[in-house]
């Protein structure tokens, strides 16, 4: 029997972690049927940039989960979707050739927001 435990498919727009210090700062995601997209809000904050070259990591639902689950459990998997942390907590995402990279409160914001279900996209089984 399938069961929801954690799902948000209301949301379609970008949303951060309810942890983030007033969007000033923070990981951005956005459901968008079977796929989950991830920014940085600096990049947006920063006049000289196009929005037509915002670096943007588009996944699979189940590649997302999957991730997260990564995220919360701290162990390290092989998949195309990882993340490196640096020694002062900031931590790079990576996706193929993109590379997304957070400060230190990015990045805590949002593994706090993965670790209370803020980010989950799709129905798991209890």
């Amino acid at each position: 029997m399938l069961t929801i435990v954690r799902y948000r498919p209301e949301i379609t727009g970008w949303f951060t972690s309810t942890r983030t210090n007033n969007g000033n700062q923070c990981v951005e995601v956005r459901f968008d049927g079977d796929v989950v997209h991830v920014r940085d809000s600096k990049f947006r904050r920063d006049p000289a940039n196009r929005d037509a070259a915002e670096p943007v990591v588009t996944v699979s639902a189940r590649e997302w989960t999957a991730f997260l689950d990564t995220v919360i459990s701290g162990v390290a998997t092989n998949s195309e979707l990882h993340v490196v942390t640096a020694a002062d907590g900031g931590a790079t995402l990576v996706h193929g050739e993109m590379r997304l990279t957070y400060t230190p409160g990015e990045w805590s914001a949002f593994v706090a927001g993965a670790r209370d279900g803020e980010f989950d996209r799709i129905p798991l089984t209890a």
